[in-house]
Order: C-alpha cells, then structure tokens, then sequence
C-alpha cells in the first residue's frame, strides 16, 4: 500500500500532531511519501497558462509538481492537511493546487483518480477548518476523486499541543485512530467506486468537449479526451 501526504505548513504543530496520530497505525503496513509546502512546491503558479494550451511539463515549476503529481498517480490513499489560516487552507496548500488547474475535469483529469481514496486532516481554534478543507475538497472532486474524508477539528482552547486539555487531546486521537483503522480494512487492490457527482461532472464536460471540438479542435485538452476514448464509450472509472 502506498499513502501520499501533502502537508500545508512545514510547522510541526498541531497539524502535523494529527497528521502523525493518523499516520500511525499505517507505519508498518505502508509506504509513506511526504511533501512539505512551501518547502517541496516553492513557486506560486504566473497563470502563464503553458499547462493548459501546451504541456504541464512546460511549467516553471515542473521540477516540483511532476514529482509530486507522481507520488499522487501512484499512491492508494492521497492525505492532505491544513490549520486554518483566516478560514481557509494555508496559502501554500492553494498555490500548490493552482499548478494542478490543468488537471480539473474541465480540462485534462487523470483516469487514475476517479478510482482513489483522500483524506483531508484540518484544525482550527475557533471556526474555519471545515472551510480550509473545503478548499481542498473542491479540487480534488474536480480531479475526479469521489472518496473524500474530512477529519476537522476545533481546538477551542489553544492553539499549542501541549497546552490543549487532556481529554481533548485524547478526544482528537481517538477519531484518528478509528479513521486509519477503518481505511485498513479496504482492499486497495480495488478502485473506489466513481460517485455520481463525478460521473455528472464528467458527463457534463465530455458534451462541452464534444462541442468545442467543432469549433476548437486543436486544443490540448480535446485531443486528451479524444485520445482517451472519453468521447466515445470508454469511461475513466472502468
């Protein structure tokens, strides 16, 4: 089994607690690749648009997101965490996610997540974590991934591990560990089924595609579908 993290903040702070509690019961039973932002995806995305009209590889910043972009292709369950930073994800988690604006179903999604399995891990004091995990959320159902857990927290309290009372902590810990403990028990060798709100999406794209090759039938994207079958009767979740 393969787990790929994306870590918003390179802080170890309570974040990265959570992170480590969830990751536990997966240590012996797993291979675990991690990336830290900014730290493993430094540059904001120019909306030079090269992506989406010729080659991702093309990119400023190829060196960081095809790395990353492989680990995501390959592993069986995707993670990706956040403190809430004024309600949303840290700035490094959406400058990250803007590189993968190609990979939006509008454009070129990788059949390969229709079939995956997240889990987003997110905290805050107050309010804000469920908004921060929405932020990823929303571009990894428009990625094509169907299977997406939220584990938020509110820390109430403090905003320091140490200094959070004891049954808080043990509180956090306990959903954690159920959480991973419940995903053990997937067969990975099995694709996540692709859930009805991604196959409407897709179904809703594959007719703009379908059109716009009428009029634009040279673009990167169409001649992704087209090369993928889409347009006819081949379907990414098969």
């Amino acid at each position: 089994m393969k787990i790929t993290v994306i870590n918003g903040t390179e802080k170890h702070g309570v974040t990265y607690r959570l992170k480590e509690i969830f990751l536990t019961p997966f240590k012996d039973k797993a291979e675990i690749t991690e990336f830290y932002l900014p730290r493993d995806c430094p540059h904001f995305c120019s909306g030079c648009i090269t992506c989406f009209g010729k080659d991702e590889k093309l990119c400023k910043a190829a060196e960081y997101t095809q790395k990353i972009e492989k680990a995501l292709l390959e592993a069986d369950l995707l993670v990706f965490t956040t403190p809430a930073y004024v309600f949303h994800a840290t700035g490094a988690m959406k400058a990250m996610l803007d590189h993968f604006g190609y990979r939006w179903m509008p454009h070129r999604p990788a059949k390969e997540m229709f079939g995956k399995r997240a889990v987003i891990i997110s905290q805050c004091l107050g309010a804000g974590g469920k908004s921060s995990a929405k932020d990823i959320k929303d571009s990894l159902s428009w990625w094509g991934v169907s299977y997406i857990k939220v584990l938020s927290f509110r820390l109430m309290n403090d905003i320091l591990w140490d200094k959070l009372p004891a049954n808080k902590r043990a509180g956090m810990e306990s959903k954690l560990t159920r959480a991973a403990n419940r995903l053990l028990t997937i067969d990975y060798s099995k694709k996540a089924s692709a859930g009805l709100p991604a196959r409407f999406k897709f179904y809703i794209i594959r007719a703009m595609q379908r059109s716009l090759s009428k009029t634009h039938p040279d673009t990167a994207d169409y001649k992704y579908w087209e090369n993928n079958g889409w347009l006819g009767k081949v379907r990414p979740w098969n």
